[in-house]
């Protein structure tokens, strides 16, 4: 790309010091708008097409991938494999510690990298893992292979989050992000649906009906990577699939918002500022609790459906419900947030949610009424969760600061998968998980307790630092100065 489609007009953006110093010379002549114009809402929806599908099925797949183990269980996994119920719970948490393992580095090979090659190498990657899950024979082979799982599997959530950051505003991310995480809901939904037809399959060369859940659900996945190439974007300021007024146009509109437009160095500068950054372990002491949660679900939600008394078939295409009432709930979610500009109160809404629905499956014996539980739990953790994973991304300045503090808040936050797989004992089957899932309520009170936290320390912020301009005192600096404060400059406000 030549230089000319790297600049953009700074009348477009109405102060110079906040246009990137790459993009702030410009010869170009791009027509000046507001940032809601019927120009502006083509771009949008030329950005959407491109960026929302593809990455939305690669979650949905990575969701896929991971939590169809669930639905193996039940059709016979643990028994062919010789696998201790402890054994099996072993293997989910290997998972998990591989992928909290390589979160941060795989975004800061993103940001050094290109995701257009990056993200779906990743996938080719985990496709080949969950295809050589419905290939083993043994106990150790099941922990090998969840390893890789995990590993392969680490960047493609925080690295998606951070691409969106550095292509929408500020106020249209969070609604995208609850989007793109609904593909986990829609995953336990067709992961029902497809467990049950798959495993019709059972004997087919040879194979048992649940190997063939993750070769097939694997080869899907392959076929999908091989696409990706040619549809996931790379960096907005080469965005091929865009002209060059409207990458001019995007990256205008961008500017006085955040740090996006700005072709950002590599700095181990903000590496250190995110994780001196109180507000960054907030994000992700939040998602530790809504982690547990959301993780015992979608793992145990066939077991927990079967040991209501129902079969293993009925189990498999009863997942289904809770999870599209999630997808819904998520959508909701968004709206709503997007109606108020609040994230805090809708995200303790949520966990109130959850934690009637863990209530209702901790105090009830009978089958229906557990299961009403299930649909309350699952609507509260997935509206939850799709909401506090875009919080960093609209909060956090400082483009490598971002990419950090985002893998951050995934890497400790699944630390609560981690405990979750191994607190959910087959022990605790006999009564129906009532203890594991009281400690689930224990989980979500705390992340309501963290986000309450968030909420009233980032407003006092905000307060304070109105108070400074509002008396004045705010003082000039350089545009250099205003990239190293990034979200502790005074005229940045937090998205609570």
């Amino acid at each position: 790309m030549s230089a000319a489609d790297e600049k953009v007009d700074t009348s477009l953006t109405g102060d110079p010091e906040k246009v990137p110093r790459s993009l702030a010379d410009s010869d170009e002549k791009v027509v000046s708008y507001d940032y809601d114009s019927p120009e502006d809402r083509k771009l949008l929806r030329k950005v959407d097409l491109r960026l929302i599908p593809i990455l939305t099925l690669l979650y949905l797949l990575s969701f896929l991938d991971r939590s169809n183990i669930g639905n193996a269980k039940i059709d016979g996994l643990a028994t062919d494999l010789h696998v201790s119920p402890p054994a099996y719970n072993t293997a989910l948490a290997l998972y998990f510690i591989a992928y909290v393992t390589f979160e941060i580095p795989a975004n800061i090979i993103l940001k050094r990298f290109n995701p257009r090659i990056w993200l779906p190498t990743l996938t080719f990657a985990w496709g080949v893992a969950s295809v050589a899950q419905g290939l083993i024979t043994n106990q150790a082979g099941l922990f090998g292979i969840r390893i890789l799982l995990g590993a392969t599997e680490a960047g493609l959530f925080p690295g998606v989050i951070y691409v969106f950051s550095v292509y929408y505003r500020r106020q249209e991310r969070h609604w995208r992000v609850a989007i793109f995480f609904g593909g986990a809901a829609l995953a336990g939904a067709f992961g029902g649906i497809l467990a049950y037809a798959i495993g019709k399959m059972e004997g087919v060369g040879g194979k048992r009906g649940w190997q063939w859940i993750f070769i097939l659900e694997g080869l899907l996945t392959i076929m999908v990577s091989w696409a990706a190439y040619f549809f996931v974007p790379t960096w907005s300021h080469n965005a091929e699939f865009l002209t060059s007024e409207e990458r001019s146009r995007l990256l205008a509109r961008l500017a006085p918002d955040s740090d996006a437009a700005r072709q950002e160095r590599f700095s181990w500068v903000y590496v250190r500022q995110a994780f001196a950054d109180p507000l960054v372990w907030g994000y992700a002491f939040l998602f530790h609790g809504f982690a547990f949660v959301l993780y015992t679900l979608s793992l145990f939600l066939p077991t927990i459906i079967a040991g209501l008394g129902f079969a293993t078939w009925k189990a498999q295409l009863m997942t289904v419900p809770p999870n599209v009432l999630a997808a819904l709930g998520i959508a909701f979610g968004a709206w709503l947030a997007a109606k108020t500009s609040r994230r805090a109160p809708l995200i303790i809404g949520s966990a109130g949610v959850a934690i009637v629905g863990y209530i209702v499956l901790s105090t009830t014996k009978s089958p229906g009424a557990q299961y009403v539980g299930v649909h309350f739990a699952t609507l509260g953790v997935y509206t939850g969760n799709a909401l506090l994973l875009s919080w960093p991304s609209e909060n956090i300045s400082g483009q490598t600061k971002r990419a950090i503090g985002v893998a951050m808040q995934i890497t400790i936050g699944d630390l609560g998968a981690v405990t979750g797989v191994l607190i959910y004992r087959p022990a605790f089957a006999g009564d129906h998980y009532r203890k594991p899932h009281i400690i689930s309520i224990g989980y979500l009170l705390f992340s309501v307790a963290v986000a309450s936290g968030l909420w009233y320390w980032m407003a006092k912020e905000n307060q304070r630092k109105a108070a400074i301009t509002a008396a004045g005192r705010d003082e000039e600096v350089d545009y250099d100065t205003k990239v190293l404060l990034g979200d502790r400059e005074v005229h940045w406000r937090y998205q609570v």
